[in-house]
């Protein structure tokens, strides 16, 4: 006799208020496989088995579909803010587990390195996406990066001077993620090494006065 779980049907209500998001969700991916203007309609109803009317009763037109995938495929993003707000220790080791955190969200995430590609791609045409992924990604961890700087700027920590700023102490994380767009696969890109480094770099640069 079956005993696994019973799995119960979505009702049609349940079904409709999913459906956006399904929406949304093949349309990232049609959208980063095809670019915009080769992207189609008919492919994205296709996914998800409806028809190319359903997509317009919840996006008009194809560029109000384009416009709603960034902040959509961006929403998980906001539990690595939840998690770089929780950091605790000294500045020293914030700033550390910050990057860390970084690297991992980016890393692992698919999507969000997709969306990095897609905001490359289509910024020229569409400026209001880049300033979309800005805000819901690289803003709130750049911001808390500078906070953590000047925190331990002021506690003895680190010094100040050019190395402390936010957007020198991340670089290194967006250049490999550019890296992993390009190559894929194809090669190996020693990722465990290459944090190592900018660790060490990071730290090395904003408390050697204080060694």
């Amino acid at each position: 006799m079956h005993t696994g779980m019973i799995t119960r049907k979505l009702t049609r209500a349940e079904q409709k208020a999913l459906r956006p998001s399904q929406i949304l969700d093949a349309a990232f991916d049609e959208f980063v496989e095809k670019g915009y203007a080769a992207a189609r309609l008919e492919n994205i109803a296709e996914q998800i088995g409806v028809t190319k009317g359903t997509i317009y009763v919840y996006f008009p037109t194809k560029e109000d579909l384009f416009e709603a995938v960034v902040p959509h495929i961006a929403t998980p993003l906001a539990s690595l803010r939840t998690q770089l707000n929780d950091l605790t220790g000294t500045s020293v080791e914030k700033l550390r587990s910050l990057i860390l955190l970084f690297y991992d969200s980016t890393m692992k995430d698919r999507r969000s390195r997709e969306l990095l590609r897609l905001a490359i791609a289509e910024g020229t045409r569409f400026p209001q996406l880049i300033e979309t992924h800005h805000q819901a990604l690289i803003e709130p961890v750049l911001a808390l990066t500078q906070t953590l700087i000047e925190e331990g700027t002021r506690l003895g920590e680190f010094r100040s001077g050019a190395s402390s700023r936010a957007r020198i102490v991340l670089a290194p994380v967006i250049g490999i993620i550019i890296e992993m767009l390009i190559h894929g696969e194809r090669r190996d890109l020693e990722v465990s090494q290459y944090i190592d480094a900018h660790l060490e770099m990071v730290m090395l640069a904003l408390t050697c006065d204080n060694r």
